[in-house]
């Protein structure tokens, strides 16, 4: 007869050290997350950017702050630099034909929302909160959104930006994420303050990661764009104000030398907006 709990010891014993085995590998650096920004993000499928170019650029910039267009975008159309806006109806308002000139100019206008619902853990949130919110006011929200786009603009928003880089509704056992919402919506769903460039072989379109340019030195960006280099990848970079310094603000003279290299063909980097990045990428990966 088979003894039941010398049987049920022995079970245990062998799950336990397979456990045990599989927290040893775990801590190995080949399972271990990787933060070394001067290092390859490890991209191993290859992918052919356009023009025999080592990597894409995408610069990007949130809520239509007033800078942008007034100090800002004049250095991206000094060197020929489409980039991509994510805007806040209001604040575009304020400055509607300067944002119909950066449309005639070839920057992209993407979709922010209308209200800017974040957690309501920041204050100035509370009365938005996401964890307030359903899908369906979500999508209400955004289709509003787009639509005022369109009307003032004359262009249809393919891509969006997660207010805060949040992407939940609800709270406890109720929270949703509204990245399938996004999926549906838009060509594309950018987060904010990722630690990795997006493999262009592998990213989910709806969830692209994009780094903080705010506060950057062009040397500290460049490490960014050198690890992007070695793995091929397409690099997103995310800001606010552009201005000379301030709180979240994306230093001119930081956006100048990354327009006055990237723009330098041999260095190999095509920059884009959004969009048109994306385009590339769905229609050439396998």
């Amino acid at each position: 007869m088979i003894n039941i709990r010398r049987y049920e010891n022995n079970h245990n014993w062998i799950i336990n050290q397979a456990l045990l085995v599989a927290i040893i590998l775990l801590g190995c650096p080949l399972y271990s997350q990787v933060y070394d920004s001067d290092k390859s993000t490890g991209t191993t499928q290859n992918f052919t950017w356009p023009d025999g170019k080592t990597m894409a650029l995408s610069l990007t910039f949130d809520d239509a702050r007033l800078s942008q267009p007034d100090k800002g975008i004049p250095i991206l159309d000094k060197y020929g630099v489409k980039a991509t806006f994510y805007i806040s109806p209001g604040s575009m308002l304020n400055r509607l034909e300067a944002w119909k000139t950066a449309v005639r100019n070839g920057h992209e206008i993407g979709n922010h929302s209308v209200l800017h619902p974040c957690s309501g853990n920041f204050l100035w949130s509370r009365s938005r909160a996401l964890e307030d919110y359903t899908l369906e006011r979500m999508k209400t929200e955004l289709d509003s959104a787009s639509r005022l786009i369109r009307e003032k603009l004359g262009v249809n928003p393919f891509s969006f930006a997660y207010p805060c880089g949040q992407t939940f509704i609800g709270r406890g056992i109720n929270t949703q994420s509204y990245v399938p919402l996004i999926a549906l919506m838009f060509e594309s769903g950018r987060g904010w303050l990722n630690e990795a460039p997006n493999d262009p072989s592998y990213c989910d379109f709806a969830q692209l990661n994009a780094s903080e340019l705010d506060g950057k030195t062009f040397e500290q960006i460049m490490k960014l764009i050198e690890t992007a280099k070695a793995g091929g990848s397409w690099l997103i970079l995310a800001g606010h104000e552009m201005n000379a310094e301030g709180n979240q603000t994306s230093r001119l003279e930081t956006i100048e030398a990354l327009c006055k290299y990237a723009s330098d063909p041999s260095n190999g980097i095509w920059i884009d907006n959004i969009h048109n990045v994306a385009t590339y990428v769905k229609k050439n990966r396998k």
